[in-house]
């Protein structure tokens, strides 16, 4: 089953040290990079995706919507942040749903209403990973968790995480 990304566009921009580069030169283009970065990610993985952009400032009256090479992008209204619209799907996709940021606020609010939270920095690293596993055709689950088939038999004693904890870590095995 496919989760539902939703990613806080500047957020994850600004905490990448590529995507901070190209921003640095023109926004624009820093939008652009990342939408390409997360088409080649949604090649590589098949997530529904949705990159939210600050539209507070200087955007429009109403919330701007549009598809760009199958991610849908959304600038907030103004007056109104990306957290609020972040917020806002995470509270409608409950546990479907996986929240990259690393605003403390919007990770306990996806928390709370059974969202799972991922800080940018790490989010960052899986997409590159997995991209690149594509392209080698690694399969990238088995990659990132280490498995290597050898047929050996666990040894020690079981400690099992709560139901919520497993569910958020089997929704990240699928990044």
């Amino acid at each position: 089953m496919a989760i539902r990304l939703i990613i806080d566009g500047y957020n994850l921009i600004r905490q990448s040290p590529s995507l901070r580069e190209v921003e640095s030169r023109n926004l624009q283009m820093g939008r652009e990079a990342l939408i390409h970065q997360l088409a080649s990610y949604k090649r590589a993985r098949g997530h529904e995706i949705t990159v939210v952009f600050d539209g507070w400032q200087s955007g429009n009256l109403t919330e701007n919507q549009q598809w760009q090479r199958g991610i849908l992008v959304i600038y907030s209204r103004q007056d109104e942040r990306a957290d609020e619209v972040i917020k806002r799907m995470a509270k409608r996709f409950g546990q479907g749903a996986v929240v990259v940021t690393s605003d403390r606020e919007v990770v306990r609010f996806a928390e709370t209403v059974g969202a799972t939270a991922v800080s940018s920095e790490e989010f960052d690293g899986r997409m590159g990973m997995a991209v690149v596993m594509e392209e080698k055709g690694v399969d990238t689950e088995e990659a990132e968790m280490g498995i290597v088939r050898r047929g050996t038999k666990k040894k020690g004693p079981a400690r099992r995480p709560s139901k919520n904890r497993r569910r958020a870590i089997e929704r990240l095995k699928k990044l």
